[in-house]
């Protein structure tokens, strides 16, 4: 297997851990098992210099290495701009062959903002001439628009978005080659809208933190090079892309309906029944991701599922242990016993994908053997997350696979 998590940050965008650094992610990536880093943050002037002096070129074109893990040029940028009568707030992914080209790029947006301010810029163009902008810089160089349904920043986003991909796009639809699903939306959900069908759906952690690496992933079958990737994500390669790792995606902060501050978390059907008003606050309602989904989608996601690149719900292992013993996934006993059980099994990935359960029961304690287990075969329960608010994930010993579909639903 060949991970790759695309989407991360660096210590310079706001709201970061300060061991968003290179040394760390390195680090972290051999932990979790993952093959390829997405550099994030490439704008930064600062960033792109640390990026510039440690890592190095590989045989592989558009791919470079630091401390035994592979790196692509990667960045998140917030397009802030009026269209269509509407002020339009979307998140996009650029994606850069060399660092020659994506340094030709940051000059060209440097009189659009000040890029010293934030990892992730405010752009105010349009998100059809930041295609046009990456092109003209890079002529290998793609999009991809950001965990497509956030409700504030995204394309489909509800309070700043677009019904359509076309209608963000344009003429320049043809150079976005793939959707990142978001932490609260997983493939099924994406499958409802024959809009998608032609564009590759792709899967990140978008880390603040080191420790939240791959906690959405790419699973592929073979390393490859900047222009294979393309290809892969052009013509949907399920031999070469096997499947993303999801987050349940009742676990995303912008699952279901509700007002963090009053505490309400709704399902859309609550929501129309409140005519989309907080009961609490008596002001608009934020709309989650689920709602919009159901909004826009035009078919049964079960009629395409055979075609489509599979996909593997997993909980973290950090939060599988935090569960399993009742504690902080933050706590000193929890990294401990984190720390351990990779040193003792191998990455995360690995144990959560590879290993037989024979093995894990032999080698972890029965009460983590049997939570990995309840994870594996999708026994959980998932209190939906809501306006900013992660959801919350119970691991269930006594009730039927695929329990989420059956509870929340």
């Amino acid at each position: 297997m060949y991970i790759a998590d695309f989407h991360i940050h660096s210590k310079y965008s706001r709201a970061t851990s300060r061991n968003m650094e290179i040394d760390s992610l390195s680090l972290w990536a051999k932990n979790k098992g993952v093959s390829l880093l997405g550099t994030g943050d490439i704008t930064h002037p600062l960033w792109f210099a640390e990026l510039r002096s440690k890592i190095k070129e590989t045989d592989k074109y558009g791919i470079y290495k630091y401390n035994d893990i592979d790196f692509i040029l990667t960045g998140e940028v917030n397009n802030i701009y009026p269209k269509h009568g509407f002020t339009r707030k979307i998140h996009n992914i650029l994606f850069f062959s060399t660092l020659a080209k994506a340094e030709k790029f940051n000059k060209s947006i440097g009189k659009y903002a000040e890029l010293l301010s934030d990892g992730r810029p405010i752009l105010q163009i349009d998100s059809k001439i930041l295609v046009k902008m990456v092109k003209d810089a890079d002529e290998y160089g793609f999009v991809v628009p950001a965990h497509i349904w956030t409700p504030h920043f995204s394309l489909f986003g509800a309070n700043s978005g677009f019904d359509s991909i076309e209608e963000c796009f344009e003429e320049e639809i043809n150079n976005v080659l793939g959707l990142e699903t978001g932490l609260s939306s997983d493939p099924p959900m994406n499958w409802k809208l024959s809009q998608i069908d032609k564009f590759t759906l792709i899967s990140n952690s978008d880390a603040h933190s080191p420790q939240k690496i791959a906690r959405e992933a790419n699973v592929f079958f073979s390393s490859f090079d900047f222009n294979e990737l393309k290809e892969i994500l052009k013509t949907q390669d399920k031999k070469k892309f096997l499947f993303t790792i999801e987050y349940f995606p009742e676990e995303g902060k912008y699952h279901y309906d509700g007002h963090r501050f009053c505490k309400i978390c709704l399902s859309p059907e609550e929501t129309i029944k409140n005519n989309y008003i907080c009961p609490v606050c008596k002001k608009k309602i934020t709309v989650g991701v689920l709602h919009r989904v159901i909004k826009l989608a035009d078919r049964d996601e079960n009629n395409v599922k055979a075609k489509k690149i599979p996909f593997k719900h997993l909980v973290p292992l950090d939060q599988i242990i935090a569960f399993v013993y009742k504690k902080d996934v933050n706590s000193v006993f929890v990294q401990n016993i984190y720390s351990q059980t990779i040193q003792k099994l191998g990455p995360e990935m690995h144990i959560l994908l590879e290993l037989s359960e024979k093995e894990i029961f032999q080698n972890l304690s029965e009460e983590l053997a049997n939570g990995i287990k309840m994870v594996k075969e999708g026994k959980v329960f998932v209190s939906p997350g809501y306006d900013g608010e992660f959801g919350k994930i119970e691991i269930r010993y006594d009730i039927p696979k695929d329990p989420v579909q059956q509870t929340l639903f």
